[in-house]
């Protein structure tokens, strides 16, 4: 595939899943949605930092599938000048994450194209270009990021003797997981189930077919799940030291 026809592939239009209750993140969550929630020193919420992320990316297009508390992000994205254009859509009634995702996917702009998506808590940087050419490679009809996010407790290194050899602070998780970043082939919106969670039906579906493929995120790339008042803080410090 030339430069040229790998950039024409590369996705335009992206979903933000924003409508978590954030219930861990109590008390910031109790008078706005989850990704309404400030990154301590930076003054905007997470969804602002991934809707600037995204159109660094090339993504010119985004819906945003709202829930919890909507009214309140829907004002802030009314009333702040952002780097996209900007679709929001609320569901009515629950429909799962799955559902959720087919239901914001029908009001992408570009059906007929691919499309990123990504969970609205996620705080992360890499090349989403260089993912969507990965997906393109593979012929996937979706791409899964893949994280090693660290442990957070120290860990304890041994010899074949039992003899206690070294001491590891949060060491990086030996397995990866669902970094909730994602790259979608046109065909995927179909295959979602209108209610339900697409990770117990549509992804497994896909693995089996060999059509599911799975993005390491690159060496040294920033990436943390805000679920928590310790990651909040814990993001303010590695962003603090990022900018050293």
């Amino acid at each position: 595939m030339t430069d040229q026809n790998a950039a024409a592939a590369r996705p335009t239009q992206a979903v933000i899943l924003a409508g978590g209750q954030g219930s861990r993140l109590r008390p910031y969550t109790d008078d706005r949605p989850k990704p309404m929630v400030e990154i301590p020193g930076t003054g905007t919420p997470i969804i602002g930092h991934q809707l600037a992320w995204l159109a660094a990316e090339g993504v010119t297009d985004v819906v945003v599938s709202c829930g919890h508390l909507a009214e309140v992000l829907c004002q802030w994205l009314d009333g702040t000048e952002l780097p996209v254009s900007v679709t929001t859509v609320i569901e009515s009634e629950p429909l799962g994450r799955g559902g959720g995702l087919k239901y914001a996917a029908a009001r992408l702009p570009r059906p007929e194209q691919s499309w990123y998506a990504t969970n609205g808590d996620i705080w992360t940087r890499f090349s989403l270009r260089d993912m969507a050419d990965f997906h393109t490679e593979r012929d996937a009809v979706a791409t899964i990021a893949l994280a090693r996010p660290r442990l957070p407790w120290g860990a304890v290194q041994t010899d074949g003797f039992g003899h206690v050899t070294d001491f590891i602070e949060s060491p990086p998780s030996t397995f990866e997981i669902n970094a909730g970043v994602y790259v979608f082939s046109p065909a995927f919106a179909a295959l979602l189930p209108d209610r339900g969670d697409h990770e117990r039906s549509t992804f497994p579906q896909l693995a089996r077919e060999r059509r599911l493929a799975g993005f390491p995120l690159p060496q040294g790339a920033y990436w943390r799940a805000i679920d928590t008042a310790k990651d909040l803080t814990e993001a303010a410090k590695e962003l603090a030291a990022l900018k050293r």
